[in-house]
């Protein structure tokens, strides 16, 4: 079974690229939080409403990620997000970045959710957890 997927649409900034005119490679790093960031909002999240009425944030835990080809200034680039795994406390996305259909980096991030005010992981809240859990299938 085939997992939805969430994309978002980028654009290649001057702002993005290095010196020889490619993006560099920390930049692919905000095009991936910008593509998480706009999946929870498309599911209905705001980060701010979760820090504010929940008392949770979300936060990178680790990431692996493969460059493949290299983006230049002004390509249109595609984000890819898919939850592969979901914990009580953190899910793993599976997310690519791709430019006319051709893949250019793929990566898996783990993020946990944590209570900002104690400093601590935490559980993800029922009502997300139930969402989220939607997209994953059948995963305990």
């Amino acid at each position: 079974m085939k997992r939805p997927s969430f994309m978002l649409q980028v654009r290649v900034y001057y702002e993005d690229t290095d010196a020889a005119g490619i993006v560099y490679y920390a930049s692919y790093l905000k095009f991936l939080e910008r593509a998480r960031t706009e999946w929870l909002r498309a599911l209905g999240y705001e980060q701010t409403t979760l820090v504010e009425e929940m008392g949770i944030a979300f936060a990178a835990r680790s990431i692996s990620a493969e460059y493949l080809v290299p983006a230049r200034l002004d390509d249109l680039l595609t984000v890819v997000s898919t939850v592969e795994s979901l914990g009580r406390a953190q899910l793993v996305f599976a997310q690519r970045v791709e430019r006319d259909g051709k893949v250019l980096l793929t990566a898996k991030m783990r993020i946990a959710c944590f209570d900002p005010a104690r400093g601590k992981a935490t559980a993800i809240p029922k009502s997300i957890h139930e969402k989220l859990k939607t997209l994953i299938g059948n995963q305990p």
